[in-house]
């Protein structure tokens, strides 16, 4: 099968079929087959190299498969775990960077108001938390009203006050605009604070190892679970196993 992503399904916010992805030798993913209906929530943990970036960058478009489909439905938005924002732009202007045309740019001020930043649009990056920041690249992926929300790690770089605060925010939005998403995380609680459903990759190649409604299969104790860890008196740790 060669490789191969398109738009085009009205059913699903994304689906994967035997995706398959090697760099050099290492081979990451192989004949995984993954759906995410449209207005899903969907969470990827796993340990660390397991592939997950690799399947959210290749949904993206941003790696090419070296075998298998993907199709979205709709306009894709990313959000990476770095702002990367332009330092000499201020914030208006780097979340109306990807602006493609008069309508979208017309959106700037009702995204950062939807972000919370709409005092701060004309502030550089040099003046914004890590959290505003954070915002400011969320608000930029908003601007062309995308269908499919991509976040890759978004809290990882802040502090425990400000993951929960941008947490929250991203959770609103989504409830708002009804995107579907696709979060990559380490943090359990990042998943069952975002996410309708959580799988976990393991192995390698990774596979689906985990998969389950957040609240009824996808619990606290079964994601750790499936991700190797156990807990014992309120600390967790990793299995030898």
């Amino acid at each position: 099968m060669t490789a191969a992503a398109r738009r085009g399904t009205a059913d699903a916010a994304a689906r994967v079929r035997g995706l398959r992805k090697a760099f050099g030798a290492h081979l990451v993913l192989d004949d995984l087959d993954l759906d995410v209906a449209c207005g899903e929530r969907l969470a990827i943990l796993g340990a660390s190299g397991c592939g997950k970036s690799t399947l959210l960058r290749c949904i993206a478009g941003l790696e090419r498969p070296d075998a298998g489909t993907i199709v979205t439905s709709g306009e894709i938005g990313v959000v990476f775990q770095e702002p990367r924002l332009f330092p000499w732009l201020d914030v208006a202007c780097n979340v109306g960077f990807g602006a493609r045309d008069a309508h979208e740019r017309a959106r700037v001020a009702d995204v950062l108001g939807l972000v919370g930043l709409a005092n701060a649009a004309k502030r550089l990056p040099k003046e914004l938390s890590g959290g505003m920041a954070q915002r400011a690249a969320l608000a930029r992926a908003l601007v062309r009203d995308p269908s499919l929300l991509l976040l890759d790690e978004p809290f990882a770089a802040l502090d425990a006050l400000r993951r929960i605060e941008l947490r929250t925010a991203v959770r609103e939005i989504l409830e708002f605009t009804r995107a579907s998403a696709i979060l990559v995380t380490h943090d359990v609680e990042d998943a069952l604070a975002l996410a309708d459903r959580v799988i976990v990759l393991a192995g390698s190649p990774a596979e689906i190892a985990f998969t389950g409604a957040v609240g009824a299969d996808a619990t606290r104790a079964a994601i750790l679970a499936a991700l190797g860890v156990v807990e014992r008196e309120g600390h967790a740790r990793r299995s030898a196993s």
